[in-house]
């Protein structure tokens, strides 16, 4: 119930119109008196109606009791589970596992020769030709382990002529030197040395820091022995340092002699087996002076001319017309060199005029060669190949197969077969320089290649300080992977793949810095049927 108080009154005490005298005070109270009317009750339907339903009228529950009480059963029995198997059904259980073997004898019988046609064929099938079964994660990316520079080099602005790995596969080598035009010859320049397995690390510090008085163009590292480079210099000579010896690391040199290169030795020194002593090795350099030298060790730390060859305009095989070529007698400048790994008389070179030469070192017809030198040189090409559109820079055989690769200027990569002069295969891929292409130590369709300056376009593929991954199982005419090497359009100049570990690869450029790249599994593993595949390049026959 709800106590309600109302006042009451005429209609005309609740308002006047505008205008009106407003009546006097006595007659207003007279008019209008206060009351209290009594109480009116409201009933509610809603409480009613739960009232009906449930006699709890509050929203709160009573008071929950709980009491505590242990789970823990004060006894333990153990009881079995199995049931107990009787006698009837042991006896059937053993009917069921009992062997007719004279039935099964007489069924293999029966089958023999079906069954073992289906197994040759199955043997002889190539279904699954290709397939390999890999317990590893595939790892599908090329990665930059390492950015190795020796800040006094780079001051100078010496770029990286060249780079190896030594025989453990640990430590890379790299020298400084100066491929660009210039005045540079005489300019002091350095041999580095990082062991990449060395705890602290620090890329910007060599562990060895050789001086040199002239560029290092090219080096080496012994094939068995770890701490010996060889190194050919811009002056000419051949020199082999031995990285133990921190002090005094040169223990042998050509020096200036009438043996000695007249011209730089850009490209190549390679150590060679002694075929006369067993364990020993030689020396070999290569220079654009045309003469390809081999140098024995002596024992007052010199080098002496073994013996040597040379390459003469006169004397290089007609076996396609050679129109880059100087006639007559002059000299035919080599640029790079790379032997057979199935014949070690045999190597290639490329030379100046944009040919790959294949030469033999059992070659006896004496070079046309009018310098004077200690030995007589001999003249060593056999074949000529369908040249290049300019210098060849880099050639590389093939570790499975009688084939090689070679590029230039020309920004090609040739594909050869020591068998004939065209071309397997010709790949363009970069619309200026290209200055180093090496086979893969463990994949016999894999090989790099370092390019030089250019612009990228949709014609070409890559054009500027870009290291090249080619996979011939993928495509034989993009690459598989291009790395970026370098900012801007530095050359990449040199790369060599790590024969012991085998995902290393390193490259150096003309900004003086050696990255280490670490290669996917797609470059190391081989697939079953890679070597066929090689074969069926190699027997491409051009016409």
């Amino acid at each position: 119930a709800f106590p309600v108080s109302m006042g009451t009154g005429g209609a005309g005490g609740c308002g006047s119109s505008l205008g009106a005298a407003r009546p006097p005070r006595a007659a207003a109270a007279a008019m209008f008196a206060d009351g209290t009317a009594g109480s009116v009750d409201v009933g509610s339907l809603w409480r009613r109606a739960r009232s009906a339903r449930c006699e709890a009228k509050s929203c709160q529950t009573g008071k929950i009791a709980t009491a505590e009480a242990a789970v823990q059963s004060r006894t333990s029995r153990d009881a079995g589970v199995q049931t107990d198997q009787s006698k009837g059904a042991a006896q059937d259980f053993q009917q069921e596992v009992q062997v007719d073997y004279t039935r099964l004898l007489s069924f293999l019988q029966r089958v023999e020769d079906v069954v073992i046609k289906e197994l040759n064929k199955n043997w002889k099938s190539h279904a699954f030709d290709g397939f390999e079964v890999n317990w590893t994660d595939q790892n599908e990316t090329v990665l930059c382990l390492h950015t190795l520079s020796y800040p006094e080099a780079q001051d100078q602005n010496l770029q990286v002529t060249s780079v190896s790995w030594n025989a453990t596969g640990s430590v890379v080598a790299c020298s400084y030197g100066r491929l660009d035009d210039g005045d540079w010859g005489t300019e002091k320049s350095y041999v580095c040395t990082w062991n990449l397995d060395r705890r602290g690390l620090n890329p910007q510090r060599p562990d060895l820091v050789v001086d040199v008085p002239s560029s290092v163009m090219c080096l080496a590292f012994h094939p068995s022995q770890p701490s010996l480079i060889v190194g050919g210099l811009f002056s000419g000579e051949v020199v082999v340092w031995d990285t133990s010896r921190v002090e005094d690391p040169l223990i042998l040199r050509t020096g200036m002699t009438d043996d000695t290169h007249t011209d730089p030795v850009y490209q190549q020194v390679n150590w060679l087996p002694d075929a006369k002593h067993r364990n020993h090795f030689q020396l070999l350099s290569a220079s654009t002076d045309g003469k390809i030298l081999v140098w024995r060790e002596e024992r007052d730390g010199r080098l002496a001319l073994a013996e040597g060859f040379a390459l003469v305009a006169q004397q290089i095989p007609r076996s396609i017309q050679l129109k880059k070529l100087a006639r007559g007698e002059a000299a035919v400048g080599v640029t790079s060199l790379s032997f057979s790994h199935f014949d070690p008389r045999v190597f290639v070179v490329g030379v100046e005029g944009g040919y790959s030469l294949k030469c033999s070192t059992a070659a006896q017809t004496e070079a046309l060669h009018r310098t004077g030198t200690s030995v007589p040189l001999r003249a060593p090409a056999e074949l000529a190949f369908s040249p290049h559109g300019g210098p060849v820079y880099s050639v590389s055989c093939s570790p499975f197969h009688n084939l090689f690769l070679s590029c230039g200027t020309d920004g090609h990569v040739h594909l050869h077969s020591m068998l004939q002069a065209q071309p397997l295969i010709s790949l363009q891929l970069s619309k200026k320089y290209l200055f180093c292409v090496q086979w893969s130590p463990v994949r016999p369709l894999v090989f790099a290649a370092a390019s030089g300056e250019g612009k990228c376009n949709d014609k070409y593929l890559c054009f500027k300080g870009d290291v090249q991954l080619f996979d011939f199982e993928k495509s034989s005419q993009k690459p598989a992977v291009s790395i970026k090497q370098t900012t801007g359009e530095s050359p990449v100049y040199c790369l060599e793949f790590n024969v012991k570990q085998t995902q290393l690869l390193a490259a150096g450029d003309a900004t003086g810095t050696v990255k280490v790249w670490q290669l996917s599994s797609d470059f190391t593993e081989q697939g079953p049927r890679e070597m066929n595949h090689l074969e069926q390049l190699a027997s491409e026959v051009t016409d």
